[in-house]
């Protein structure tokens, strides 16, 4: 039987001209812990694009390179890249069986792109993926709302409290930004 592989919240958020991305360190393999300092974020065509990757890590690291290659083929123009890679993926018959999920995001830009063909531009300017992404949306947007607080420290507490409450998700976070 195939075990499922579960891991990771990646979340983004924008506020005054910044945008900071976090993703947690945490990989398992059904109940068991494999690694909890794993990097699931990245930074792309000259650091002006923040990726992070949610899913099985092969599939993840081979979406990102295709992702790569679309921006430098478009010259980083973030929505065009996301779309082509969208369509490549949801169309190509190896592609089509990777179980992954792209956020990505540029000083004026948030996307998750998914397998399905989905490119998402969120309606908030947070975004979240992976198996607490849920929480940490919950927890970004009440702070969002409600404080005013940095991008930076949203994207703390909104990580500490994913890592708290899903399992698949530990406090051992990396940080990227844009300014």
């Amino acid at each position: 039987m195939k075990q499922r592989i579960r891991s990771t919240t990646v979340f983004c958020v924008r506020r005054d001209g910044k945008v900071v991305m976090a993703g947690d360190g945490q990989v398992t393999l059904g109940s068991e812990v494999l690694k909890s300092t794993a990097r699931k974020l990245r930074r792309l065509y000259n650091d002006k694009i923040l990726a992070g990757f949610a899913g099985s890590t092969a599939d993840a690291l081979s979406l990102t390179l295709r992702f790569e290659a679309k921006l430098e083929q478009f010259n980083g123009n973030l929505p065009r890249a996301v779309v082509e890679l969208a369509k490549e993926w949801r169309t190509d018959k190896i592609l089509r069986h990777l179980e992954a999920l792209l956020l990505v995001a540029d000083n004026k830009n948030t996307y998750i792109v998914s397998g399905n063909g989905d490119v998402i531009e969120p309606d908030e300017n947070i975004a979240a993926i992976g198996s607490g992404a849920s929480y940490a949306i919950a927890a970004g947007t009440a702070l969002m709302h409600h404080t005013k607080l940095s991008a930076r420290q949203i994207a703390e507490e909104a990580m500490r409290i994913a890592g708290k409450t899903c399992i698949y998700t530990n406090e051992n976070v990396t940080f990227e930004e844009l300014a």
